[in-house]
């Protein structure tokens, strides 16, 4: 089977892991080529995600690189029993630039969801309405038919909310957002309504930081904090008018969680944020 040209944010994340196996163990990617019978390019492209791995090759490259983490080795198996077609967002393959469909997949597949956004709201609490703005808004602008797909994407990624066991949801949003009139009074107005809404949702927290706050946090970027189902996968995602980009460096995740941390002590309370985005609503 021939290297896959564009591999997913999931698919190059399991070959990522393995690089890491390997190379805390100190092992070279000869090495592991010869344990596995194969060539190095063939490690090479595993590592890139290029190529897909078998569970029982996980498995035995974690015994070669003395892994014992189960629990990690077991997720690393179920990512490379996952097939092309099998989630909704595979639809939008061709139609959609393919950092779309990894966002949708980086949700879908994490334990918890931390956004930290500066004037606008996180894609999932988004509303129809607000979301046909945002993207009219684009630059160039979009052809008819790909507005329809992105805002469609993005009305499919909020069913993870509606699922039995979803991942456990905070956002963080500056009071910046709830003041920006996206796709005019009523559009706008409609959008806080659905904040109030889904902030009653269980397993999601709300919180607003007020421009009266005296903690100065910088908020003039996206950020999205996914964790894992284990530690190691967790990824962050951060978002700007030339596109997103996903970060899962230990110092970077780092970083982040501490931003996130310290944006959350500026923010109010989720009680005082639902009456505080109830104010805003009122004066529309």
């Amino acid at each position: 089977m021939p290297p896959r040209n564009v591999p997913t944010a999931r698919q190059a994340r399991l070959g990522g892991e393995l690089r890491k196996l390997r190379e805390r163990a100190g092992k070279t990617a000869r090495e592991a080529a010869g344990m596995m019978s194969t060539d190095q390019a063939k490690i090479s492209h595993i590592e890139a995600g290029r190529v897909g791995v078998s569970e029982d090759r996980i498995r035995r490259l974690a015994v070669f690189y003395a892994c014992d983490d189960e629990n990690l080795v077991e997720v690393l198996c179920a990512i490379a029993r996952e097939r092309r077609g099998q989630y909704w967002w595979d639809d939008y393959r061709g139609i959609l630039a393919p950092e779309f469909l990894d966002i949708a997949e980086l949700e879908h597949h994490a334990a918890g969801l931390r956004y930290l956004q500066p004037v606008t709201f996180p894609g999932i609490l988004q509303t129809e309405g607000y979301a046909q703005a945002l993207f009219a808004s684009a630059i160039p602008q979009l052809p008819d038919d790909e507005l329809k797909a992105r805002v469609e994407h993005r009305m499919k990624r909020r069913d993870i909310l509606e699922r039995d066991a979803s991942p456990k949801f905070e956002a963080i949003i500056h009071e910046a957002a709830l003041h920006m009139r996206i796709g005019g009074r009523k559009v706008a107005r409609r959008q806080l309504e659905h904040l109030l809404s889904v902030s009653e949702h269980p397993g999601l927290t709300l919180r607003v930081i007020p421009f009266t706050s005296d903690v100065f946090i910088d908020v003039t970027q996206t950020v999205l904090y996914a964790s894992g189902v284990v530690s190691q996968l967790d990824t962050v995602h951060v978002d700007s008018p030339i596109g997103g980009k996903l970060l899962d460096a230990a110092a970077g995740l780092g970083r982040y969680r501490v931003l996130l941390d310290r944006a959350e002590q500026a923010a109010l309370t989720p009680e005082e944020s639902r009456s505080f985005i109830h104010h805003v609503t009122k004066e529309l």
